[in-house]
């Protein structure tokens, strides 16, 4: 079984097992979810991370967007993992793994996503690809029954404040665990 720590990722084996739990009933509609986002050409979409909750989970860490070690495709540097995940080989995934380790949320209540959901090569993200991702949230939304709570993680993924609240659902504001923001 693939290991739950941090930059475990980093490891080819354990991201071959992670693909391999891709058809598991509670993660299938998300990486179609992923999958019909990867359509539209925009940039690369990890998948969700089998090892969270996928459609069973209660509440949703919205991100900003993905970063380079979600990107399974690059033809240069380092290689991803494919996934978006506290587990992948970059110091924010490790800091949130380690603070939700911390604050003892369990990992299968939980679902990870970015408001903007395709890594292009750049962390900077536009106001196009906030508004495109947001309109897609709604979807993702509907895959998540059990949802109730969102929590938005980073400046840019407040945007989704508006959704959140036209489904009724609390949306708690939270930094980013990034190391520039964690150094200021």
């Amino acid at each position: 079984m693939t290991s739950d720590k941090p930059r475990s990722l980093r490891s080819a084996v354990a991201v071959r097992e992670r693909r391999a739990m891709l058809d598991l009933p509670h993660i299938a509609p998300l990486r179609d979810y992923a999958c019909m986002l990867r359509a539209e050409g925009r940039g690369t979409v990890p998948d969700f991370d089998p090892m969270d909750g996928g459609v069973g989970a209660a509440v949703l860490f919205l991100m900003e967007k993905p970063g380079p070690m979600t990107d399974d495709t690059a033809l240069a540097g380092r290689i991803g993992s494919g996934f978006i995940s506290r587990d992948n080989d970059d110091p924010t995934a490790e800091a949130t793994f380690r603070f939700m380790a911390a604050a003892g949320i369990d990992r299968q209540l939980t679902i990870t996503w970015n408001t903007a959901p395709w890594w292009n090569g750049t962390r900077a993200v536009t106001r196009d690809e906030i508004t495109a991702g947001i309109q897609r949230l709604g979807l993702l939304f509907d895959l998540l029954p059990n949802l109730r709570v969102v929590v938005s993680v980073g400046s840019k993924a407040r945007k989704a404040s508006s959704l959140a609240a036209a489904r009724g659902l609390p949306f708690v504001v939270s930094a980013h665990p990034s190391p520039i923001n964690r150094a200021s």
